[in-house]
């Protein structure tokens, strides 16, 4: 299989790719069949995000963890790449699309592998109205924001917000509110993936929003609409004793 090899700028991350480049035969990216990539779980997001914009489609990518956490990486080592590649475990997984539409009517659509967030930009509370399949399920939600969160990116921000973990494969979308004032005791929401999530902004012009999907930000938005994108689905390769859904559930016992 024709593999390519990418890697973050940090000095860690390039030292390995010097190495791997040594020991074993790569190929430019746009021939590869599989991508190898170095770094931290930001990097493999960006390069996840670049699989989607890909010419040809996505490939799989097999991540070492250069970086701090690696919740979305392998260990690294140099040695026996081709046996462990032999033996990954592939994991499949499904971004959100967020199209966002601006105070001014600027639309914008953007994909999300973790999450959507909405945001406040000012020291005003955020006011959103909550939709979910064209019905409004919250009124009027005051809070510091909201975010949808994928299986995936369920430990990330969403579990910092006090959201649930999803585990992979449940075809489940977390919605979770950020310091929510009113309704108080609304702590989020479970949805099924097919779910079509609207968020509307009230007083957007006074209480201005921004949305962001991973990356991408866009700021003063007046609605945005969150929904499953299956025609994009990703994979993601795993070590067999280090695989993503045995991670994401022990993280639910985690002291």
């Amino acid at each position: 299989m024709k593999r390519a090899l990418v890697a973050s700028p940090t000095p860690p991350a390039q030292a390995a790719e010097r190495e791997l480049r040594d020991s074993y035969e790569w190929v430019p990216v746009e021939q590869a069949e599989l991508i190898v990539a170095l770094g931290g779980d930001g990097f493999m997001l960006q390069t996840l995000h670049a699989m989607l914009d890909r010419r040809g489609g996505p490939v799989p990518v097999f991540g070492m963890n250069l970086g701090t956490v690696g919740f979305l990486m392998n260990d690294w080592r140099r040695d026996g790449l081709d046996a462990r590649l032999e033996r990954t475990r592939p994991f499949k997984v499904t971004p959100l699309q967020m199209t966002a539409r601006t105070i001014a009517g600027e639309t914008f659509v953007h994909p999300a592998i973790n999450e959507v967030s909405l945001l406040r930009e000012t020291r005003q509370t955020a006011k959103l109205e909550v939709t979910v399949n064209d019905r409004v399920v919250i009124p009027e939600l005051a809070c510091d924001g909201i975010l949808a969160a994928t299986p995936a990116g369920s430990t990330a921000y969403n579990l910092s917000a006090n959201g649930p973990i999803l585990p992979l494969g449940s075809a489940m979308i977390a919605l979770t509110p950020i310091s929510a004032f009113r309704p108080r005791r609304w702590r989020g929401a479970i949805l099924p993936e097919k779910a079509r999530i609207t968020l509307k902004v009230l007083e957007a012009a006074k209480r201005p929003v921004s949305a962001v999907a991973d990356q991408h930000e866009v700021r003063d938005v007046a609605q945005v609409d969150i929904a499953i994108d299956r025609a994009r689905e990703l994979t993601l390769l795993f070590d067999p004793e280090h695989a993503l859904d045995d991670r994401i559930t022990m993280e639910q016992f985690a002291a």
